[in-house]
């Protein structure tokens, strides 16, 4: 419990029992009981002003400032309505029991802050750097690319990086949301935000600060909150027209029917006063914000960041889903499973291909290097020997080596260039090479499926996803085998970047009504689709920084599993935010209209504010417990 909390629950504590002293005193006849009593009144505003000076401040403040129509306002218009009529004790009540749905709202605002909280504590204080032979603490801004720090056991990791020297178990369950730690040792990426485990790790910076992961994590919390749902932004609207209308109707209340009916002021005052109780709209206004907050913050135990409850909203309504293949829903790691020569040596033919791409980032690159390497050639990867390297997207790349000029692409590549060639049919990722315009043969690259891809089709469909749609770049026939394998309904392959957007905008035109498209992806290229699609989920551990930046959702271990379980969160937390909103108008709706008719006193009044207030805050709450 907060300081704020605790001081607030004194305060209930100490107002409740002079409260119920002065109940005592009243039954006994101490206070008259009929008519204006100066000493009742100023004995019951001594507990009134210990629960309720606050609001009343805040009331004055706000008329002040102009903001004068809010659940303060409210409150104190009541409290002192019921105190001109002589309802002593119902003004008290009235005030002691919205400071203790208060403290029920401020206590679960806080749980529902507690995971995205923890995750805040990812953020680093301080990083080790040697100098003359001492570790000295500076600040991780102060930390350039480049530069190599020192990371003890139990310490976080302040910087992204490479470790050079080292061997540890690095714990990150507060980025992933997975128990179980990975290893670390020379070689090995690793990001900040971690604990280090056991071991001292010696990290080569690769980012600095306000690049790393841990401060664009913490960039997407703290904006999380400015993007509001549809459903939010209705209720914001609502009680900015509700509120004001309320206290019309009140006044209306009070003065029109004796005015017209002719009797005293006092029955209907104390009538108009039950009825401000009653309208309070402090049920709506802090239930649904803290129903999203809090299915954000179950998101968030999952490793899975969310940037706002309008993409929590979406996703609720997502029906239809595609996937980006290499990366996504395959593992990116690709390795050189067959070399096909025409007219030179298996050896020359990987050498070319690596100083084709020599330049590129792309992992099929990567892995015809690695293999080069392997083979023994990685001395012959020299820089000097390739000039006039040009990337043709969607295609290959273009470059001259050793004064040749060589293609290394796809089949569109070759024919681009009218250049005949023996197409590979086998399943993986193909790249055929041409050395001055004839074609000198084809290597072939394998990915291997994610084991975890295949359970996330299967339990996507189990929550009520319609439709599972596959884009790649790759050919027909391995596009087609992933997608069979893993139970994909469509699968569209041999597409540049340009084409993918292409297939999303078909897709979206053929949806209807509330339905969402969501995509799924992790590359450069993946950022103009993520950000075209309703929802954009990004995988965040290895994917890149554009993608990360144009998503909706990321997942910050690359599990694409997770999907389905935010599916279910965010249902289940729209579905509650629906149980709040009509069982809040519905109860003050029946007590409004008996409010008015003179049926309902100010405890029933009480129990339309302040208990449905409560009963909506503890059903928000279940955001937090949702379970997979």
């Amino acid at each position: 419990m907060t300081k704020k909390q605790k001081n607030m629950l004194a305060r209930i504590i100490a107002a409740s029992v002079l409260y119920a002293v002065l109940l005592i005193l009243e039954a006994r006849g101490v206070f008259t009981e009929t008519g204006f009593s100066a000493a009742a009144l100023l004995a019951f505003m001594i507990p009134y002003l210990t629960i309720g000076w606050d609001i009343v401040y805040k009331a004055f403040r706000g008329i002040a400032g102009g903001q004068v129509f809010d659940e303060n306002f409210l409150m104190t218009l009541a409290t002192f309505g019921a105190f001109g009529v002589g309802e002593y004790s119902e003004a008290v009540a009235v005030m002691l029991f919205y400071q203790v749905g208060e403290l029920f709202q401020n206590y679960a605002v806080t749980r529902s802050r507690q995971s995205i909280a923890d995750l805040m504590d990812i953020c680093p204080e301080y990083a080790n750097i040697e100098e003359d032979g001492q570790i000295k603490q500076v600040e991780p801004d102060d930390v350039a690319v480049g530069d190599i720090i020192i990371v003890k056991a139990g310490e976080r990791i302040p910087l992204d990086g490479v470790v050079v020297d080292g061997e540890s178990m690095v714990d990150t369950s507060a980025l992933t949301g997975e128990s179980v730690p990975r290893r670390a040792e020379a070689g090995s990426e690793i990001i900040s935000g971690c604990v280090n485990g056991s071991g001292v790790l010696r990290i080569r910076v690769t980012r600095e600060f306000d690049d790393s992961t841990v401060a664009r994590i913490l960039e997407l919390v703290e904006n999380a909150s400015s993007k509001k749902a549809q459903v939010e932004n209705f209720i914001t609207r609502f009680a900015r027209y509700y509120t004001p209308a309320v206290v019309c109707a009140a006044l209306c209340l009070a003065l029109v029917p004796p005015l017209l009916l002719g009797g005293g002021f006092g029955e209907w005052l104390k009538r108009a006063c039950i009825f401000l109780v009653i309208s309070c709209p402090c049920a709506l206004v802090i239930s649904v914000p803290l129903s999203f907050f809090g299915g954000i913050g179950a998101a968030s135990k999952r490793g899975v960041l969310v940037k706002g409850s309008n993409y929590l909203e979406a996703l609720a309504e997502m029906e239809t889903i595609v996937f980006d293949k290499t990366g996504t829903l395959t593992k990116g790691e690709f390795k050189v499973t067959q070399i096909r020569p025409e007219g030179m040596g298996e050896e020359e033919l990987l050498e070319l291909a690596a100083l084709a791409e020599l330049y590129s980032t792309h992992p099929i690159a990567e892995s015809v290097r690695e293999s080069c390497r392997s083979a023994g050639l990685g001395d012959r990867l020299n820089a000097e020997r390739v000039g006039d390297a040009k990337e043709l997207s969607g295609q290959g790349i273009r470059a001259r080596i050793d004064g040749h000029e060589i293609l290394a692409g796809n089949g569109k590549l070759m024919e681009e260039f009218q250049i005949p060639y023996q197409e590979c049919r086998d399943i993986g990722t193909v790249i055929y090479l041409a050395k001055d315009g004839a074609f000198a043969g084809s290597i072939l690259i394998a990915d291997s499926v994610k084991e975890e891809a295949g359970e996330a089709i299967r339990r996507l469909k189990a929550c009520g996803v319609r439709k599972t749609v596959m884009l790649t770049g790759d050919r027909r026939a391995a596009g087609e085998a992933v997608a069979s394998r893993l139970g994909i309904d469509e699968a569209f392959t041999e597409l540049l970047p340009a084409g993918k957007v292409e297939k999303v905008e078909e897709l979206l035109a053929q949806m209807s009504g509330k339905s969402r498209l969501a995509f799924v992806g992790d590359g450069i290229n993946d950022a103009p689709v993520l950000s075209r699609a309703d929802i954009g989920i990004a995988m965040g551990s290895m994917g890149s920084d554009a993608a990360i930046e144009a998503a909706d959702i990321v997942l910050m271990d690359d599990n694409p599993a997770k999907i389905a379980a935010v599916v279910n969160i965010a249902r289940k937390t729209l579905s509650i935010v629906r149980q709040n909103i009509i069982f809040a108008l519905a109860v003050k709706a029946l007590v409004l209209l008996f409010g008015a008719l003179g049926l309902a006193n100010m405890w029933e009044a009480v129990f339309a504010d302040v208990g449905v207030s409560v009963i909506a805050i503890l059903n928000a709450m279940r955001t937090l417990r949702i379970k997979e």
